[in-house]
């Protein structure tokens, strides 16, 4: 993954040929040592969460994610805001993005201000930078004096708002929104659509994953749709929405044992061979090492900030 301009200006994000793997029947010691494993093996079969996406993105493009649960929306956030690697695959990037999504990224044992803290500073902002859109971040966000209690006190609504809060100010030039929406009241959803409605006329890209088909059109004018870790069909949103509403109205009238015996065989078809990759070093495990790493020392950093020990 890339995130630069030496890519094309025509495009905001490409996407090539993208694969994202998970280890089946793992036992969670089993998960602990994968995840630090540098050394990989080829041995064991492979969940494909997604599996060979290709897409291009312009500039100012809005794009719906639709997809039933399962079909690897949230894996695209995660790969998108650089969250996760690709297995395999490139993406490129022509600047930074920022994911919002239900507690992405927020420590629970800080407050809510010292989540703010950090996140601006992962982003890249100065103490100064913080500082001058901190008051903005918290009125935004309507947390009140929330914002001073630990973030694992919160409501899923409330760590809803404080992420959009966050990432709105750091000026992203892709926003990738999942799901962040679907909780909390309809008066602070529609304010945080008029705010991405004004990213849109600066020009910015976003993703938008919804379950809610009504926002997408309202939203978006491009719409991608992923099934079971593959990609169905991308373009101009009102015709890829229309044949996904369709599948999913046809989804929906099935009985529920016709319904779970088809997601039986589509994830079933997930589970397949590992792709082949270089077969003696792990390098999304050392980029997992490496992110934790970064994440403590920011927080530490953070929290010291907070108690003025010490200044940037």
């Amino acid at each position: 993954m890339s995130t630069n301009n030496s890519i094309n200006n025509q495009y905001k994000v490409v996407v090539d040929n993208v694969s994202k793997t998970f280890p089946v029947n793992q036992s969670k010691s089993d998960k602990t040592k994968s995840f630090f494993k540098f050394w990989q093996s080829e041995e064991e079969k492979v969940y494909y969460a997604l599996r060979n996406i290709s897409f291009k993105v312009e500039p100012g493009d809005s794009v719906g994610v639709v997809g039933l649960n399962g079909a690897g929306k949230s894996t695209l956030s995660n790969l998108l805001a650089e969250a996760t690697q690709p297995t395999t695959g490139d993406i490129q990037i022509n600047g930074k993005s920022s994911l919002i999504a239900i507690s992405a990224g927020l420590n629970n044992e800080l407050t809510g201000e010292e989540n703010i803290y950090m996140k601006c500073l992962m982003h890249g902002l100065t103490e100064d930078e913080i500082k001058d859109r901190y008051e903005d971040i918290v009125n935004f966000s309507e947390l009140g004096d929330f914002i001073y209690q630990p973030i694992k006190s919160y409501s899923s609504g409330m760590r809803s708002r404080l992420g959009f809060a966050i990432a709105v100010h750091t000026d992203p030039d892709v926003l990738i929104v999942d799901e962040a929406l679907s909780v909390g009241d309809d008066t602070f959803s529609n304010k945080c659509i008029e705010r991405m409605k004004e990213f849109q006329k600066e020009g910015k890209t976003i993703f938008f994953v919804s379950h809610s088909i009504g926002q997408i059109k309202k939203m978006c004018n491009k719409a991608l749709w992923l099934h079971y870790g593959e990609l169905r069909d991308y373009g101009d949103c009102t015709p890829v929405i229309g044949l996904y509403a369709r599948f999913v109205r046809g989804y929906n009238n099935n009985p529920k044992e016709k319904q779970l015996r088809y997601k039986k065989a589509m994830t079933d078809g997930q589970i397949d061979e590992p792709v082949k990759i270089d077969k003696s070093f792990n390098k999304n495990s050392l980029f997992n090492a490496v992110q934790i790493f970064f994440f403590v020392i920011l927080t530490f950093i953070t929290v010291l900030l907070q108690l003025d020990v010490i200044h940037l």
